[in-house]
């Protein structure tokens, strides 16, 4: 029903603004639903939970594959192991995160911050070429809920049988099935938390201690919560989540364009809908294609008609597409009247892949990834920190000028390195070590001190000291710091 507003002229006795802040404006109510037919909502406008119907599908067949190599990726990557150590890990307690052969430091994080902008930046591209389509196949949010909605269907029965038992009284057949499927839910919940946990954590250690009940509390607190986390959300708020909690369902409709590829039913072709026998000409019983199963909306995980347009629900899975297909197939109709289509080709024209916007994206991710590889190649594998100590100088046995320091490396590699300490030029002199072993990541302070071998005047100058790889030469590092010595006049 709508409101259609019409405005009032100003009373000859008022004046015109004050006429605008008192009269009410008429109101007059149109129809527009017809209420001599019954109104039909969707699971989503019904509010109650969404049970969607089994299906298959090519659509349906990619995200199956795309989830299970997502799923073997999260859980078995944590499972590999490198050089004698797991191969993904985030050691928090020693500050290292290691990926594979390469160790990244607290110094190196202004590289995760790239990635964090290189996979934005490749969100905006693929939201500008087709829509959510993230959401549909890739989210761990619906990917887990596709997997927990699995589990519904072999302990509790397709649709029809979970709304049966839904209504159903309780009795024990309805206790075991709900407890069959709460059981898979949460073992699936806590398989999920230890491998997340275990990235962060060595996991056969983690395995381990949780075999023998000897899981410290913060470890405990941390599978618990991702526990309960996966189980609430893929179990219970589900489409909830996608609708009220991501941003991205917020701000994604601002990306679109009229050449995007959305989920989008052909108006044209589909309209009028309606029920007929298989073979009749739908045209002459004025008639589309459309034969308003509903088999779109009970398939859809957010219990949306798709057919009433493009809404901030829709996730673009493609299941609506795969049962709408299998229907045309038995209509003997042509496929497509769901289907991924742009704005621009429903009105009849052609869909554009190549746009500024796109080939802006595309650029602009493409500068950063060859970045962000120049970036992680040109990292070094030795960092050197060097702190001057408080004291300003001091006078050795042979009547020098005396500076200390404490040097601080860091051999990032995962190779036990000697490396060669020194200064670069100046009337300077170390006293100290001039080589120093460093097993893989370790870091060593090292305090040092540093001579005058002349009479300057200057209060203060710079000096620099350098550390090599003696098996690499030209792997090397240089920092600067500061010499302090009295002048000349206040020594005499």
């Amino acid at each position: 029903m709508q409101h259609h507003w019409q405005g009032s002229s100003a009373s000859p006795e008022m004046p015109m603004g004050r006429s605008l802040m008192t009269d009410r404006i008429p109101a007059q109510i149109i129809e527009t639903v017809d209420p001599s037919q019954p109104i039909r909502l969707t699971p989503a406008q019904g509010g109650g939970p969404i049970h969607t119907r089994s299906f298959s599908g090519r659509f349906r067949n990619l995200r199956l594959l795309g989830g299970a190599l997502l799923m073997l990726l999260y859980f078995g990557t944590v499972w590999l192991n490198w050089n004698g150590r797991q191969a993904v890990l985030w050691d928090l307690d020693r500050q290292q995160f290691h990926i594979f052969g390469a160790t990244f430091w607290p110094q190196d994080f202004i590289l995760l911050s790239a990635i964090l902008i290189i996979a934005a930046f490749g969100l905006f591209f693929i939201t500008v070429l087709a829509g959510r389509i993230w959401c549909g196949y890739a989210c761990p949010q619906s990917t887990w809920t596709w997997m927990f909605m699995w589990v519904e269907k072999i302990t509790e029965g397709d649709r029809l049988q979970r709304i049966k038992l839904d209504a159903a009284p309780w009795s024990a057949a309805k206790l075991l099935r709900r407890a069959a499927k709460h059981t898979l839910w949460l073992a699936i919940s806590l398989a999920t938390a230890m491998a997340f946990v275990g990235y962060f954590t060595p996991v056969r250690e983690l395995v381990a201690d949780l075999a023998r009940f000897e899981v410290g509390a913060t470890t405990a607190f941390w599978l618990l919560f991702f526990t309960a986390a996966t189980y609430i959300n893929a179990g219970w708020l589900r489409e909830q989540v996608c609708l009220h909690m991501c941003p991205y369902s917020r701000f994604q409709s601002v990306m679109f364009d009229a050449d995007t590829l959305l989920v989008s039913y052909d108006t044209a072709r589909g309209e009028n809908r309606g029920a007929r026998r298989k073979g009749s000409d739908p045209r002459a019983q004025g008639l589309g294609d459309c034969v308003d199963c509903t088999l779109c909306v009970q398939v859809c995980p957010t219990g949306i008609d798709i057919r009433d347009g493009l809404q901030l629900d829709c996730i673009s899975c493609g299941a609506c597409i795969d049962v709408c297909d299998s229907v045309m197939d038995r209509m003997g109709y042509a496929r497509g009247l769901l289907r991924y289509t742009s704005e621009r080709a429903l009105k009849g024209g052609a869909t554009r892949l190549l746009r500024p916007r796109l080939i802006g994206y595309a650029v602009a991710m493409t500068a950063m990834i060859a970045a962000f590889v120049w970036a992680l190649d040109a990292r070094p594998q030795l960092q050197l920190d060097v702190t001057r100590d408080r004291t300003l100088y001091r006078e050795n046995m042979q009547g020098q000028i005396e500076n200390m320091y404490r040097l601080k490396l860091i051999n990032k590699t995962q190779q036990a390195r000697r490396y060669a300490l020194g200064l670069e030029g100046g009337p300077f002199a170390l006293q100290g070590p001039r080589e120093i072993a460093l097993a893989p990541g370790e870091i060593a302070d090292l305090p040092v001190s540093v001579a005058l071998l002349d009479n300057a005047r200057d209060f203060s100058r710079e000096l620099r000291f350098e550390v090599s790889d003696l098996a690499e030469p030209s792997s090397r590092v240089s920092t600067p710091s500061t010499f302090v010595a009295p002048i000349a006049a206040l020594r005499q």
